[in-house]
C-alpha cells in the first residue's frame, strides 16, 4: 500500500513522561505506516529545554508561525519538586504559556463524545466548546507580600513622565498584593478567534465577563467583543443563522448546567483554565477532550488537553503494565493532520484524520477502552486494555 504524502511539513513538539511514550506510539502505529511523516521535529522535553535554556520552545512557536499547523504533546511545567528531580538550571515557564503569547491565540477545548461515556449532567446531549483567553490576567501577574501597615498603589507613568495613581489599599497589617494586565490588542484578538470558530464551527458563541463588579478590566472585554462583533460579524452571524450572547459570569455558569450543549462558551484566561476542567470532568475525562490554539493570524496548534501523567510514567519505569487513554493525544494529530490537509488541498491526509477518529471512537463503543473510560462507562463488561493494546486495538479498526 502506497503511503499518503505530505507536501508542507507539521510542526512536531514532542513531550514528557508518560504522553511521550504515547507520541512515539501512536506515531509508530498508527501514523508512519500509512502515511510518509512529513514533521520539523521539536524537542520540548523538560531535559532538553533545560540544555537549551528554553529556547527550543520559542523556536518551535517560530517555525509554527512559519508553517501554520502544530501538533504538541503535553509538557511539564516545573516546580520546586521539579527543580531538583531534573537539575533544572531555573524554573521555567510553561511552554503552552510562552506558545500561546507569541501565537497570540485562542484555545478551543470541546470533548469527545462516545456512547457509553454519559455525561454528568443529564441535559447535556451535544458538546460544549470552552474558548479560552490565551494571555495575561493572573497568569502574568505581579505579586506582593505586604509585610505590615503601608499603602499599596497602582502606578501608570507615562512616556511624557506624568503619572496616574489609584489606591489599592491602606494596610493595616500584613496581607497580600496582586497586579494584572490585559491588552485591547489581544483582546480584540480573542474576540475575532472566537467569532471566526463560531462561524466555521455554525455554532452560538456565549461570553461572560464580571462586568458588574470589575467596571474597567471586565467592562473592556465586554465593550471589545461588543464593538468587533457590531462592525465586523453581525451580519455574517444572522446570514450564518447563529446568535452572540453576553451575560455575566455567574450567569453563564447556571445556564450552562441547565443547557442542552452544542455552543461555544469564551471565557477569560482563568475563568477558562477552570471551566474547561469542569466541562470535560463532567463529559466523562480530560482525556476525553480536543485543544486547538487558534490564531487570527492563520496559525493552528493542537494538543492533547491534560497532563503527562507523571504516576503512570513511573510504574511504566519500573516496568509495570500501564493503562493510559490516548485519545486526546490521537485527536491532537488527527486534527493538526486535517487542518494540514485542508491547507495543502491534500484530500487524502484529510480522509485519513477522519478514518484515525471514527476507528479510535469505534473502538471504545465496541467495549474496548482504557481503564478510566471502563470505570465509568454504561457498556457492560468492557474490555480493559493497556496503553499498547488500546492503540492496536485501533489500528485494528483503522
Amino acid at each position: 500500500m502506497s503511503k499518503i504524502q505530505m507536501t508542507t511539513p507539521l510542526v512536531e513538539m514532542d513531550g514528557d513522561e508518560m504522553t511521550r511514550i504515547l507520541w512515539q506510539m501512536i506515531k509508530d502505529e498508527l501514523l508512519s505506516p500509512f502515511i510518509d511523516l512529513n514533521t520539523e521535529y521539536y524537542d520540548l522535553g523538560l531535559e532538553y529545554r533545560n540544555e537549551t535554556n528554553d529556547q527550543v520552545t520559542i523556536d518551535a512557536a517560530e517555525a509554527t508561525m512559519k508553517y501554520k499547523v502544530a501538533v504538541k504533546c503535553a509538557t511539564i511545567t516545573p516546580n520546586a519538586a521539579r527543580m531538583d528531580e531534573y537539575h533544572l538550571k531555573e524554573m521555567y515557564k510553561s511552554p503552552n504559556g510562552t506558545i500561546r503569547a507569541m501565537l497570540d491565540g485562542t484555545v478551543f477545548r470541546a470533548p469527545i463524545v462516545v456512547k457509553g461515556i454519559e455525561p454528568c449532567v443529564r441535559n447535556w446531549k451535544k458538546p460544549i466548546t470552552l474558548a479560552r483567553h490565551a494571555y495575561g490576567d493572573v497568569y502574568k501577574n505581579t505579586e506582593m507580600v505586604i509585610p505590615g501597615p503601608g499603602k499599596v498603589e497602582l502606578v501608570y507613568t507615562a512616556e511624557d513622565g506624568t503619572e496616574k495613581r489609584e489606591l489599592v489599599h491602606n494596610f493595616a497589617g500584613p496581607g497580600i498584593a496582586q497586579g494584572m494586565h490585559n491588552l485591547d490588542e489581544s483582546i480584540s484578538s480573542f474576540a475575532k478567534s472566537c467569532f471566526n470558530y463560531a462561524l466555521d464551527t455554525k455554532q452560538d458563541l456565549w461570553f461572560a465577563t464580571k462586568d458588574t463588579i470589575s467596571k474597567k478590566y471586565d467592562h473592556t472585554f465586554k465593550d471589545i467583543f461588543q464593538e468587533v462583533y457590531e462592525k465586523e460579524y453581525k451580519e455574517r452571524f444572522e446570514a450564518a443563522g447563529i446568535t452572540y450572547f453576553y451575560t455575566l459570569i455567574d450567569d453563564a455558569v447556571a445556564r450552562v448546567m441547565k443547557a442542552e450543549g452544542g455552543f461555544i462558551w469564551a471565557c477569560k484566561n482563568y475563568d477558562g483554565d477552570v471551566m474547561s476542567d469542569m466541562v470535560s470532568s463532567a463529559f466523562g475525562s480530560l482525556a476525553m477532550m480536543t485543544s486547538v490554539l487558534v490564531s487570527p493570524h492563520g496559525y493552528f496548534e493542537y494538543e492533547a488537553a491534560h497532563g503527562t501523567v507523571q504516576r503512570h510514567y513511573y510504574k511504566h519505569l519500573k516496568g509495570e503494565e500501564t493503562s493510559t487513554n490516548s485519545v486526546a493525544t490521537i485527536f491532537a494529530w488527527t486534527g493538526a493532520l486535517r487542518k494540514r490537509g485542508e491547507l495543502d488541498g491534500n484530500q487524502e491526509l484529510m480522509a485519513f484524520a477522519d478514518k484515525l477518529e471514527t476507528a479510535t471512537i469505534a473502538t471504545i463503543e465496541s467495549g474496548k477502552m482504557t481503564k478510566d473510560l471502563a470505570l465509568i462507562t454504561t457498556i457492560e463488561n468492557p474490555t480493559v486494555l493497556n496503553s499498547r493494546e488500546f492503540i492496536l486495538a485501533v489500528k485494528e479498526n483503522l
